[in-house]
């Protein structure tokens, strides 16, 4: 699985070059706020379709486009940083091909 590049963003982690996206819209379950949070996707610049393992990171928020307007917090490149971090230290390896590395990140 590789990411789309129109609409990903450029961030480097520990001198890893990396790509974020989030979905342009929203799941069904997503929109409806409470049973699907905010979910984005990372992966190493470069490994696209050669099979790196792409980072899907799930957050405790809702999206800002949810159906009930409740409060949603904005994805800062500091929280990118900080899921990639910890998900390298959780065992993912961006390089290695596979399927996705789900990584849950608790509201806070």
């Amino acid at each position: 699985m590789a990411l789309h590049t129109k609409g990903s963003r450029r961030i480097v982690v520990d001198g890893t070059e990396c790509r974020r996206r989030i979905r342009r819209q929203a799941t069904c379950g997503q929109g409806c706020c409470g049973r699907s949070p905010l979910t984005y996707a990372v992966e190493a610049a470069g490994t696209g379709r050669a099979g790196g393992t792409v980072l899907l990171v799930t957050t405790g928020h809702p999206r800002p486009d949810n159906a009930f307007r409740a409060e949603a917090v904005p994805v800062l490149p500091a929280d990118v940083a900080a899921a990639v971090r910890a998900a390298r230290a959780a065992g993912w390896e961006p390089g290695r091909p596979g399927s996705a590395f789900r990584f849950p990140r608790p509201a806070g």
